[in-house]
């Protein structure tokens, strides 16, 4: 497997990616269309965390962290690391040692679908890692790789410079081109959250909240009291 180490990618602004910080992961992907997430099976080790960043992407052979050497020094301030394996993975590519680097230069966390290890380390250095796998298998450095091409994860693309957001809900990617318009949706979908809070906690039922007693009778749902539906109640 031969590769190449793309250097200096366009990136988000810091600003945009901070703003969006504001934001969950879950409101982030219904803004987005209910687009972006990147899959049940990617989990964080921690919880109570929240990380935005700009992707630094790798490709590496699976059980083989060579390109993670590799992309330690193309990654820098604010930087999220995202890890993916040309086959699936469930090797502890990842551990203390490499999050000890990255953390010198100030990226914000590791998302892979492969395994990381030393979790309990990484824990204690509150360095936020979402992953696929945990194990403590060890991997070699031998085969080439990438870093900084677009990779995908459960079906979504990650291009270097995108947007990365990770929280207890999961991962979302943002495309670097979108950030802006994705704030300013997260913040209206927020501004209509807070209003439907306020009217649940008033006693307000999302059936007339939303319109659904109409949707529930367009759909042919019925109500019946419970003598009608067991046809004459539990004495019958």
């Amino acid at each position: 497997m031969s590769g190449v180490i793309v250097t200096n990618p366009p990136k988000a602004e810091v600003k945009d990616v901070d703003a969006l910080a504001g934001y969950g992961v879950a409101t982030v992907s219904e803004a987005m269309g209910r687009a972006g997430l990147l899959g049940p099976g990617i989990r964080p080790i921690q919880q109570g965390v929240r990380v935005a960043g700009t992707a630094v992407t790798v490709l590496s052979w699976p059980g083989d962290n060579l390109m993670i050497h590799a992309a330690v020094e193309q990654c820098g301030e604010g930087d999220v690391l995202v890890v993916t394996t040309t086959s699936p993975s469930t090797d502890g590519m990842f551990g203390e040692l490499f999050a000890t680097a990255l953390r010198q230069r100030g990226v914000r966390g590791l998302i892979t679908n492969a395994g990381v290890r030393d979790t309990e380390e990484l824990r204690e250095m509150d360095f936020p890692v979402w992953s696929r796998a945990v194990s403590a298998q060890g991997t070699v450095k031998a085969t080439g790789g990438s870093v900084n091409v677009p990779v995908a994860i459960d079906g979504q693309v990650i291009h270097a410079g995108d947007v990365i957001l990770a929280d207890d809900d999961g991962v979302v990617v943002v495309p670097r081109e979108r950030v802006r318009a994705v704030v300013a949706a997260s913040e209206a979908r927020e501004a209509k959250e807070a209003r439907s809070r306020a009217a649940f906690l008033d006693g307000e039922l999302g059936l007339d909240r939303y319109g659904l007693r109409e949707t529930l009778a367009r759909l042919g749902v019925e109500y019946k009291s419970y003598e009608e539906y067991t046809g004459g109640g539990a004495g019958s």
